[in-house]
């Protein structure tokens, strides 16, 4: 079916700076000409509470992860209904927008419009051409401020922008197509993302028990003294993490680090970029050789473990041979293992393993959005096998983890080119670069439309909303 599209028969210039040619009957208008701006507060602040997400438009509060209180009283707060255009004007630019399908309370930050009498506009196909790749060039160049994370876009800059609008039939059409495709690209991304956790769980059973039993079988056990641990070899050691290191500091809070004091070229600062996937070849964050002077506690050298202490924690790497000098940023811990009884690599294995990450999900309860700390951290309780074993053992996980690990990153990849080809596919139907009326008119009737919240597929990546993406702005001034 997809692979039968085709262009549509004739194109005129669109007159767009991000587009070159429209279908020929396709209008071009400007957001002013087909949209209102609506300013309705909430009498009593019990309306459901919505929020934004990147990733899935505008969602109910109660279904998103949200990091930041709740106000005390929501009277006075905007509302807005199904088919309203909602945009936090704040993170347009980063596709922080959607068409509501709930009537609900909004942030006062946020923009709402609705279309005009007689505007002949189905919000299905509005939420999928504002949240399009093609369309975040006016998202993008409207937003005005100093920093990529301050930018606002106005109501009056959002009216100025232009708007594809084919047909109303055809633009349900469109909505029809994509909605089917989406559907079926999202049961393919689902399965795909099951069997990466069912390889996960695979990959963490052999690591938990290579670091509870070690690799001999007949070995003698004797109970750890830890209840949730259970018994362990005879000959190992259970020993907290602070006991296992020589040197341990946190990254530099406050104003002492932030994005303000980054330079193109100098010393590394080394953050969750290289941590979460091990690899410290990426990133491009630097500061100068006076403040590397003014920071030097917090220096990092080869076999340094490194572990994420905020937003995704409990992820460890080891600095490599042959690191750039540089130092962490707020949101990691480093750790000097003491060598003469934990290897570096042993030492990220056991943190990363379930006998850590246990302990640190139910210390990290209650916590607030800061995260972990160095107290909690210190505490963890390591089983620990004489050094000579360690790298036995490591070279034995690497083994049989090694078919887990490549299948993973197979499906991985297959779900990377799905989202993308799914992303594209949308940028070209929404600006008539593929004519789809003919495959939607022969598809078979299903039992309801798709929501306009086009990630039922993304949920476990993103439930995040106006908070969240606060909090990412935060993240990207001070990583």
């Amino acid at each position: 079916m997809i692979t039968d599209l085709g262009a549509y028969p004739a194109y005129k210039d669109s007159g767009l700076p991000w587009l070159d040619v429209v279908p020929e009957h396709w209008d071009v208008k400007r957001g002013k000409n087909i949209f209102c701006c609506i300013d309705v507060r909430s009498d009593t602040g019990l309306e459901e509470l919505l929020t934004v997400s990147s990733k899935q438009g505008i969602i109910p509060r109660r279904s998103a992860t949200v990091t930041m209180f709740k106000a005390e009283s929501y009277v006075g707060h905007k509302l807005c209904w199904p088919g309203d255009l909602v945009i936090n004007s704040l993170w347009a630019w980063a596709r922080g927008l959607g068409v509501s399908q709930f009537h609900g309370i909004i942030s006062t930050a946020y923009g709402v419009y609705r279309p005009r009498p007689g505007a002949d506009l189905d919000p299905g196909f509005i939420h999928k051409l504002v949240r399009s790749t093609a369309f975040l060039w006016e998202l993008r160049v409207r937003s005005k401020g100093v920093w990529t994370s301050r930018l606002q876009l106005t109501d009056e800059s959002f009216l100025c922008a232009s708007f594809l609008l084919p047909p109303l039939p055809e633009q349900t059409a469109i909505v029809r197509f994509l909605d089917y495709v989406d559907r079926r690209i999202q049961r393919y991304i689902r399965a795909k993302q099951k069997l990466i956790k069912l390889l996960e769980e695979q990959k963490q059973a052999i690591i938990h028990r290579a670091v509870t039993r070690g690799l001999d079988p007949d070995v003698r056990l004797e109970p750890s003294g830890v209840e949730w641990l259970g018994e362990v070899p005879e000959h190992w050691e259970v020993r907290r993490l602070k006991n296992l290191v020589t040197q341990s500091v946190a990254g530099p809070y406050g104003s002492s680090l932030t994005k303000a004091m980054y330079v193109s070229s100098g010393f590394r600062v080394y953050g969750q970029q290289q941590v979460i996937p091990d690899d410290f070849t990426v990133g491009d964050y630097y500061i100068t050789p006076e403040k590397f002077v003014e920071l030097k506690r917090y220096r990092v050298f080869p076999r340094d473990v490194l572990v994420s202490v905020m937003g995704t924690v409990g992820r460890v790497a080891v600095v490599p041979e042959n690191a750039e000098a540089g130092i962490i940023n707020p949101r990691l811990v480093r750790y000097r293992p003491d060598f003469r009884v934990v290897l570096a690599r042993y030492l990220q294995l056991v943190i990363q393993s379930p006998v850590a990450q246990v302990q640190l999900t139910e210390s990290a309860k209650g916590t607030t959005m800061e995260g972990l700390n160095m107290e909690i951290l210190g505490r963890l309780l390591l089983p620990v096998p004489p050094i000579d074993q360690q790298a036995t053992i490591l070279t034995a996980v690497d083994h049989e983890t090694e078919q887990v690990r490549s299948l993973s990153t197979i499906a991985q990849s297959e779900v990377t080119l799905l989202r993308e080809y799914r992303t594209r596919l949308i940028a070209d139907v929404v600006t008539g670069k593929l004519d789809v009326r003919e495959a939607a008119s022969r598809l078979p009737q299903e039992s309801d439309r798709s929501d306009l919240s086009d990630t039922s597929d993304e949920s476990e990546l993103d439930a995040g909303g106006e908070d969240n993406l606060a909090g990412e702005a935060s993240a990207e001034e001070t990583s």
